[in-house]
């Protein structure tokens, strides 16, 4: 990723940022990452026994290259001295221990911040501060499990699925531990005050929510009755919202949600008479017209195999697409800007072509 952002500009955005990581495994490793690709001087510190990632070689290479890391042990004095002469100088530090875990080292946020005012300290934890939780062990899946995002991902028929993607780790803990650490280096710079964040990946998944809190309560009021994940605004009861099955087993993705794309896609799928049958046009899901719309459109896309709809829509603009396997998406087109790591650029500025 960060040759791409190299591309761009903007690998200097945090030139002179010094960030101590001390946090292992995904969260902690995926936000210095971040940090790092955007100039930051990222140094990581790991036990004897090394990050735990390391066992996955290629994993600990993508979330550690560029990085600085040195290898020390947590409980001698002399080791602690010289990571405690690093944080003095640093802007930010990184943890992902459980509490209590840095006051054990002498690395108390107190203390740290007592010889260095401006720090920012950020803590990733899985439960935040939360009694009777805060000590507790956790993995993605147990944060994804407690937020009520896990329970979110369900099948047509309602059956539970296991992501094989860590939104917790990621969206819950890097993501949002880092807008929360720059948001602090700013004030930190305008007023030379650090602080001292605890970022909690299972409340920060539960405020994901946003789409399902809000249209839970809005199917409901329209049938009174609250829906389950799959029968919920976007989880698949809408004809114009959902995934249809190919011939050879694949699946198409219909994100034609509004009135105009989904007239576009019954005009491209020469289904002209489900035109109406649109929740902007009153027309429930639970209304024959729905349910009829919903069979017509997964009787067409039942009759060619998913590389005949691939390239079908490729001249329809009402947000359809294909669902690619991984090694798929990596031959496309949109991700041809690779780096050794697999990452492609997020972002892009006015110079991007």
């Amino acid at each position: 990723m960060n040759d791409a952002i190299a591309a761009l500009g903007i690998a200097d955005c945090l030139t002179g940022l010094k960030v101590i990581d001390l946090s292992r495994n995904l969260p902690g490793p995926f936000a210095t990452r971040l940090l790092a690709d955007l100039g930051a001087d990222v140094i990581k510190y790991e036990p004897k026994s090394g990050d735990p990632a390391r066992a996955l070689g290629n994993l600990f290479d993508a979330l550690n290259h560029g990085k600085a890391c040195h290898k020390m042990d947590f409980k001698h004095p002399d080791d602690i001295a010289k990571l405690k002469s690093d944080i003095a100088t640093a802007d930010v530090m990184i943890d992902s221990f459980r509490p209590n875990v840095l006051e054990g080292m002498g690395l108390s946020p107190q203390a740290l911040l007592a010889e260095n005012p401006k720090l920012v300290i950020v803590s990733i934890t899985g439960y935040g501060t939360t009694p009777n939780w805060a000590d507790k062990a956790g993995h993605d899946i147990n944060f994804m499990a407690m937020s009520g995002v896990l329970d979110q991902l369900k099948t047509a028929s309602g059956e539970q699925a296991m992501p094989n993607v860590q939104f917790a780790d990621l969206a819950g803990g890097s993501d949002t531990a880092v807008i929360a650490l720059l948001a602090a280096v700013v004030n930190a710079k305008l007023t030379g005050k650090g602080r001292h964040i605890i970022i909690s990946m299972t409340h920060s998944l539960y405020n994901h929510l946003v789409m399902p809190k809000a249209t839970g309560k809005f199917v409901k009021a329209l049938t009174q009755v609250t829906p389950t994940p799959e029968q919920d605004f976007l989880g698949g009861v809408l004809p114009c919202y959902r995934l249809y099955q190919t011939q050879d087993g694949r699946y198409m993705a219909v994100g034609s949600l509004e009135l105009k794309f989904w007239q576009g896609l019954c005009q491209a799928l020469d289904v002209n008479e489900h035109a109406a049958s649109h929740w902007q046009m009153g027309v429930l899901p639970t209304h024959p017209q729905s349910q009829a719309a919903a069979q017509a459109i997964a009787q067409k896309f039942a009759s060619q195999p998913l590389s005949h709809w691939q390239h079908y829509f490729t001249q329809f603009d009402v947000c359809v697409t294909p669902i690619l396997t991984l090694a798929e998406a990596a031959c496309h087109e949109l991700f041809a800007n690779q780096d050794e790591y697999g990452n492609v650029k997020p972002w892009c500025d006015n110079d991007c072509n």
